[in-house]
């Protein structure tokens, strides 16, 4: 068993690359996007707390009668929201409301994912992960007219506590997981969830729920039908090639008509007319899930700075890095975001790697006209690669950088362990990995694994925290350009911190202290949250490997 899931694991880490191969070796016309009017119905039906309640909303959420913000926005109403609403009115012109009272009245609050799950340490990690795949996995859902939740046609698994549906960029990591658990049929349906987004919402979604609706995360669509496809066979990623031409589609929307040096929404057009990508979101408005926190930010600064600010954290909120010194010109003040100014590195090495893994599904596919859209997304994809590794890479620091791109300035000053991700996707040139797993070693591996930044800055995506997703892409992206000591040294740090962790605590979290090993991991909006799906998957994975680089050398016959 161990020998298969290392064959298992290494045929995932080749995937793109064996792919590519069949290939042999301007942007591509993209396909229709969804309409509007078929997003419209699609969504506008469903309950949207913040639209659907109004005042009452903005009121429930500043007097704090739920600590975390995201309860409201999952909570279920007892009765059709615009009654709720009248009902909060009248009450309100006889005079003061008990606003928690009339909430408990009104409204179901959820209970945590996975709640009431049962520990036992005597367990190993790994038995106890394999067991809480059960409590963390939703059934097909059934539409809600009172529920923010997006219905799914198949079973989806959550990362846990307050994440109560399916997470866009954590469910590739959790997907690592579940295959070397064998429910290779549960990755199968949760592609079939996304692919079902994309052709009903238009892209994928942030969470399938409402308000979450107008943001994406990190496009990791494409590596997770890899993940699929090398786990099981090739083909079988040929049903999703629609539905990630589509999801494209989504991100480079507007492209065509951009000048050099312009942007529109998440494509922004460099001077030398070469295309990247950015963060984004279409709301310049509070989220609705941290309502009070971001409305309360937003009265520091001057009302028509707002709608920036709000812009901002929400592109902050799709980078899945919400929030970190990466994204602050001053690490200590978090509106002074410049998200949307930036070109990340790892959003670009996504591009990257779905341009080329699209490519290799039309080659696989051979229709006729294939070969000449593969080539385009080829052409699409060698394009982004050198433009990035032109304006990313500092050749003086050895390492990979976000780029201000109205300047082509790189942030040098804020170093993060998003330089894993040219790596981990094959962008980078043998000496350019070389450079940057020397520096990952040398400042980012701490005793507990690699630490996301060099900056304390209170904020959850910067020192002292490390988290899985950047544990897998560091350690995969480092044995990719020859450092398999480096990678070994962070696999056995990392699932030392896991193991000992949960025989103290009975808890798999979702991030941990990598420098302090003492301590829990902190900083945030919210408390660090147990489940939890992204730790699971890559704990399952870096265990699979550290059991085969133990395993004995086959008997010779």
């Amino acid at each position: 068993m161990p020998a298969r899931s290392h064959r298992a694991t290494s045929l995932r880490f080749r995937f793109a690359a064996a792919l590519v191969l069949v290939l042999g070796c301007h942007a591509p016309a993209p396909p229709a996007s969804v309409p509007a009017h078929v997003v419209a119905s699609a969504v506008d039906s469903l309950y949207d707390p913040a639209r659907d309640l109004g005042p009452l909303f903005h009121d429930i959420q500043l007097a704090r009668v739920y600590p975390d913000s995201k309860t409201l926005v999952d909570a279920r109403p007892r009765s059709a929201p615009a009654d709720i609403v009248a009902r909060y009115i009248a009450a309100n012109a006889r005079g003061p409301v008990d606003l928690k009272a009339f909430v408990a009245e009104h409204f179901d609050a959820p209970a945590p994912a996975g709640e009431g799950v049962r520990t036992d340490t005597a367990q190993t990690m790994e038995e106890h992960i394999r067991a809480l795949w059960p409590a963390l996995t939703r059934a097909a859902d059934v539409a809600d007219p009172r529920s923010s939740l997006v219905p799914l046609p198949t079973a989806y698994v959550v990362p846990g506590g307050r994440f109560r549906e399916v997470y866009y960029w954590d469910s590739y990591f959790t997907m690592q997981g579940l295959v070397e658990s064998g429910r290779t049929d549960l990755v199968k349906g949760m592609l079939d969830n996304f692919a079902h987004l994309v052709s009903t919402v238009g892209h994928i979604p942030n969470a399938n729920r409402t308000y979450y609706l107008s943001r994406s995360q990190p496009p990791y669509f494409a590596a997770m039908v890899g993940l699929y496809a090398s786990a099981t066979d090739t083909t079988r990623a040929l049903p999703y090639l629609e539905a990630l031409e589509q999801e494209h589609a989504f991100w480079m929307e507007g492209a065509a008509a951009l000048a050099p040096g312009e942007a529109h929404r998440r494509v922004v057009r460099l001077r030398d007319g070469t295309l990247l990508n950015r963060y984004w979101d279409d709301r310049p408005e509070p989220r609705p899930e941290s309502y009070r926190e971001d409305y309360q930010l937003a009265q520091t600064v001057a009302e028509a700075q707002r709608a920036a600010l709000y812009r901002n954290i929400r592109a902050s909120a799709e980078s899945g890095w919400d929030f970190s010194s990466r994204w602050m010109r001053d690490p200590k003040d978090l509106r002074t975001l410049e998200t949307v100014d930036l070109v990340p590195v790892d959003l670009n090495a996504l591009l990257y790697h779905a341009e080329r893994t699209i490519a290799a599904l039309r080659a696989v596919r051979g229709r006729t006209g294939d070969s000449a859209v593969a080539a385009q997304y080829l052409r699409a994809a060698e394009e982004r690669r050198r433009a990035l590794m032109a304006i990313a890479y500092d050749p003086g620091e050895g390492y990979f950088f976000d780029v201000r791109w109205r300047t082509g300035e790189r942030v040098t000053d804020r170093p993060t362990l998003a330089a894993a991700a040219p790596l981990y996707f094959g962008l980078a040139s043998p000496e350019q990995g070389r450079a940057v797993a020397a520096r990952l070693q040398r400042d980012f591996l701490k005793p507990g694994g690699f630490v996301t930044t060099q900056i304390a800055s209170g904020q959850q995506w910067d020192a002292p925290n490390g988290w899985p997703p950047l544990q897998w892409l560091a350690i995969q992206g480092v044995t990719r350009y020859g450092r398999g000591d480096v990678a070994e040294d962070a696999r056995n740090r990392w699932l030392a911190l896991n193991r000992r962790t949960y025989r103290v605590t009975g808890k798999m979290t979702e991030k941990y202290d990598v420098t302090d090993l003492s301590k829990r991991a902190g900083g945030g909006e919210y408390p660090t949250q147990d489940g939890f799906g992204w730790t699971n998957g890559v704990a399952l994975g870096l265990a699979a490997q550290e059991r085969a680089r133990t395993m004995p050398a086959p008997a010779r016959p």
